[in-house]
């Protein structure tokens, strides 16, 4: 029952904010509200870190470019080293699928790709922690044969 009742409140809460309606978007500001929450976090950080240099492009206006870092999705940031691209932060599946993170969380995310200077808290978040690393077991088979052949 308490199922129900969350499902119609979130039922609500979407047909508040124009869900199950098939509109017109009516400016490209209501379309690309991510490219505004990725400005504001990377212009904090093109202020806090002036050793990482932090340019934009408009993906419309600049096709070549556009074509050649292999930007499909928006947004995305190329991570640029020596003319090199060294790595991809592509839409906000790094930062948990959501447009409400702290531009620390960014930052983190940058450092972790050697992008910038960080000074990394005492315990790294497990979401940049990255993945575990796998231990191999496995050694030589001390059973005491010396039978090195199957074919006699």
């Amino acid at each position: 029952m308490a199922d129900m009742r969350k499902r119609q409140e979130k039922s609500k809460e979407w047909a508040a904010k124009g869900h199950g309606e098939y509109q017109e978007v009516q400016s490209e500001q209501d379309f690309f509200k991510a490219m505004k929450v990725m400005d504001k976090h990377m212009a904090a950080i093109a202020r806090k870190h002036l050793e990482t240099k932090v340019v934009k492009i408009n993906a419309e206006k600049s096709p070549f470019l556009t074509e050649r870092l292999k930007i499909w999705m928006l947004p995305t940031l190329a991570l640029i080293k020596n003319e090199k691209v060294e790595d991809y932060i592509v839409g906000f599946q790094d930062f948990g699928n959501t447009d409400d993170f702290e531009t620390d969380v960014l930052e983190q995310r940058l450092a972790k790709s050697e992008m910038l200077d960080y000074e990394w808290p005492a315990q790294r978040p497990k979401a940049l922690a990255g993945p575990a690393k796998a231990l191999r077991k496995g050694g030589v088979d001390r059973t005491g044969s010396d039978e090195d052949s199957d074919f006699d």
